[in-house]
């Protein structure tokens, strides 16, 4: 009895043995099927040689047309260029599309980093920069690109670039100008049937916080479009955005605008030396003249050689013609305060001729016993040349009636008979005909100080009331 009671209790411990063995190698088992590949035998699977993919054909080959959704981050903008028209800035471009031969379930993160060489092996859409005049990588310390492969098949392309890019721009109110330059993003081969470019939806355009241009202040305000381009080839995808630049016009006013105003205020100081200070005079006017002339060379050697007037042009110009006018002033002032001396030798003159008038009279009574034939031809000639020399004289004394001065109280009977001086007072002497004209040409001078100044103020206001407000107003409302 004892024995059976033995066996049994043998027989009950190997089957125990036998069911406990059995249950650890079902444990076992599972956990060696769920270790996950190596990743390169994972890549080697999902897009290398046996794995049947062909970055030659895209995603949904004869199928619908690949989105692409693109987003740039600006690193860093700059460089606005007048004379050639274009800006640089430095971006990094991100594309991300879905390609279902890329999914996978083998492996257990829910996105892949992958290296930079990898994007040989894969499709890549072939965007390129419709205004684009140059670009270049970046590959210090290596290649700056990134590569992201999502479970789902989603692929992020990540490069950065430094470009430059055309921006026409309008001058008509420079410095006072704002401009608005693209960024064209356009698929090079595949048509719309095949490739489609849209922008992100949420932060499509970021700018990094610390960004600061030297001239210009960049707008918050960005516009996203649509440009598709039609050509002979097809119809390609194209998508833009708008950069709004306001021109900050700090840099000008110290360097043009304060010089040429303060240059045209020096010329007036000629109004308040003395005419007879001739050097001095002439000196600071052509000074003055050469100055702004200098200044307005200056303003527009970096600008492009344009065919309409702008701003600063204008203001230069009538700055140069403020200073011009006041060397022509003094040579006024200068031309009356002589005259003078022209009245003193038209004067000698007509002493001469009304000399010789007598003398010729004289001679002719002498010869009075001609015939009356003679004497009736000689009476004629006297009137015809009586008629001549009232003329001359008429001539000659314009200008001293237009001065409002008389001749002395020499004078003869055809002075005296010529309309000219008819109305001229008598009795003027030297010292108070020259006292005349001088009075005339000090109160030149003195109309010069109020005139230029208040003319020029009055193209102040309207020079600035145009280009601040009203034309800022009008490319706002184009906006």
């Amino acid at each position: 009895m004892l024995l059976q009671n033995l066996h049994l209790l043998w027989t009950f411990f190997v089957i125990l043995l036998q069911v406990r063995s059995g249950l650890c190698k079902e444990v076992k088992v599972p956990s060696r099927t769920l270790k996950p590949p190596s990743p390169s035998d994972f890549l080697d699977k999902l897009m290398g040689r046996t794995s049947g993919y062909d970055a030659r054909i895209r995603p949904n080959f004869k199928g619908p047309p690949v989105n692409v959704t693109c987003n740039i981050f600006i690193n860093s903008f700059g460089s606005i260029t007048e004379t050639t028209m274009d800006y640089r800035l430095n971006v990094f471009l991100r594309q991300q599309w879905n390609d279902p031969r890329l999914a996978y379930k083998e492996y257990p993160d829910d996105s892949l980093d992958l290296d930079p060489s990898m994007l040989d092996s894969i499709w890549k859409p072939d965007l390129f920069f419709a205004n684009e005049k140059g670009a270049n990588f970046h590959e210090v310390t290596t290649d700056n690109k990134l590569l992201r492969i999502f479970q789902n098949g989603n692929v992020l392309y990540s490069i950065r670039l430094t470009l430059i890019l055309s921006c026409p721009m309008d001058l008509k109110n420079f410095p006072m100008d704002s401009q608005m330059c693209t960024m064209q993003l356009e698929s090079f081969g595949y048509t719309m049937n095949d490739l489609i470019f849209e922008w992100l939806d949420v932060g499509a355009v970021q700018v990094a916080d610390d960004l600061m241009l030297p001239q210009f202040v960049l707008k918050e305000e960005k516009g996203l479009g649509y440009c598709t381009k039609y050509y002979n080839t097809g119809k390609f995808t194209c998508i833009e955005v708008k950069f709004y630049l306001e021109r900050q016009m700090g840099y000008y006013l110290i360097q043009m605008y304060i010089p040429s105003l303060l240059t045209v205020i020096l010329s007036w100081v000629s109004f308040w030396i003395n005419m007879d200070a001739a050097p001095a005079r002439v000196g600071l006017g052509i000074t003055t003249v050469l100055t702004m002339t200098t200044q307005s060379s200056g303003s527009r050697a970096s600008l492009p050689k344009v065919s309409y007037v702008k701003a600063i042009d204008i203001w230069m110009a009538v700055c140069l013609l403020f200073v011009f006018a006041a060397l022509l002033e003094y040579a006024a002032v200068n031309f009356v305060s002589r005259q003078h001396k022209e009245f003193f030798r038209m004067r000698k003159k007509l002493k001469e001729q009304q000399r010789l008038r007598t003398g010729s009279a004289d001679s002719k009574v002498k010869g009075n016993n001609t015939p009356g034939n003679s004497a009736a031809q000689g009476n004629v000639n006297q009137r015809c040349s009586a008629c001549a020399r009232e003329e001359e004289l008429a001539q000659q004394g314009y200008l001293l009636q237009s001065f409002g001065l008389a001749l002395s109280t020499e004078r003869g009977p055809e002075m005296d008979a010529t309309p000219v001086f008819a109305d001229l007072p008598p009795g003027l002497g030297f010292y108070e005909i020259r006292r005349r004209f001088v009075e005339r040409a000090k109160r030149i001078d003195t109309i010069s100080r109020a005139l230029f100044p208040m003319t020029f103020l009055v193209f102040n206001v309207l020079y600035w009331l145009t280009y601040k407000v009203l034309r800022h107003e009008d490319l706002q409302a184009t906006k």
